[in-house]
This record gives C-alpha cells, structure tokens and sequence, in this order.
C-alpha cells in the first residue's frame, strides 16, 4: 500500500520526476515526464469485420479429440458426459463443489494434476483420464463406469452396481441416451 501512495504522489508532480536516455555516443537526452504527457499520445485501433459463432456442442471438439486419443475412449462418450455434467459450461460449478465441463471434483481434479479446473483442456484431459480409469476398473462396462464417475466408485462397490441414488440412475440413463443418440445418428 506504501509504494502504491508514493508511485501515485511521485506521478501526480510530473514536474519532479524526469526520465533520462542515451542518445548518440554517451551524450544525455533528459525530459520532463510533463513534456512527454504533452505529446502524442499512442492509439490502437481494433475492429471486428466479422462473427462466426460456433455451436457450443462444438467449440471443444479439438480438446475431446486429443483426449480420445490420449486415453483411448469414444469421443461421443466424453461429449455426452460433458453434456450431462456441466452442459457444455466452462464456469459450471455444482452445490458439492465440481468444477468446469466435465465437473471434476477438487480432489479428483488435484489426484489427476489439474492446476485449473476450470481450463477447458485441463478438464476435458483430466475427465477423459478419469473416465477411462473408471472404464478399466469396471472391465468397459460403461453403465458402472458412469455411475462410478457421478457417485464415486466407492458408492459402486458398496452397492455392487449402480447405486440406488436417483440422481445416479437417471445420470447413467442420460449419458447413455445421449451416447446412442449420437451413435445413431452419426454425430461426432
């Protein structure tokens, strides 16, 4: 708070400060801060002569495809899942506290090395990683796998399936709805 007082009282008496510069050989140009202010001002100038819009369904599909890659999984799974989650919402924060497109909880989004959750690549990698985890430890049953990824595997095991949680059942039901009605129609 200090320097900010004396940086702001030392530019508001532009005539005691002067800003000094070589010029030539060694010779010493110096010139009141008052008469720079005096000159010139610089500009920039911006203009947008046009605005293509991108569906947002759409507007990560570089990210989902560098995440399929990396982690082997089915594009169409992971933008059903981010449908779901977060409906394609980077800011998305849920009442427990998940975070960005695919709503990775803190600690999950910390466990996988996410710096920022709410960095569109960060998540998307991190929720495909995770995602794949889960297919893995679920030997590719995607129903378990998804309600592993909105209960917690914990809740899975303890119950030896989908949990009863309404919200998980009508979850697994969603994603998977929204993964066949992709796949049926062709949409990526």
């Amino acid at each position: 708070m200090r320097t900010l007082l004396l940086t702001a009282a030392a530019l508001s008496a532009p005539h005691a400060a002067s800003v000094s510069a070589t010029k030539g050989w060694g010779r010493l140009a110096t010139a009141s801060l008052a008469s720079i202010a005096s000159g010139p001002l610089p500009s920039i100038s911006v203009s947008i002569d046009s605005f293509d819009p991108v569906d947002v369904r759409h507007a990560y599909d570089g990210f989902i495809a560098e995440a399929a890659d990396a982690y082997n999984i089915d594009p169409l799974m992971i933008r059903a899942v981010m449908q779901a989650e977060s409906a394609f919402n980077t800011m998305a924060v849920s009442p427990v506290g998940a975070l960005g497109l695919m709503q990775l909880m803190p600690e999950v989004a910390a466990e996988l090395g996410v710096d920022d959750p709410l960095d569109p690549r960060q998540n998307i990698m991190a929720g495909a990683r995770h995602l794949k985890q889960l297919l893995v430890s679920h030997r590719g049953n995607v129903k378990l796998a998804l309600a592993s990824y909105n209960a917690g595997p914990g809740n899975v095991a303890k119950y030896r399936g989908i949990p009863p949680f309404r919200e998980t059942r009508n979850y697994v039901k969603k994603v998977t709805a929204l993964l066949a009605g992709a796949k049926a129609t062709g949409n990526d």
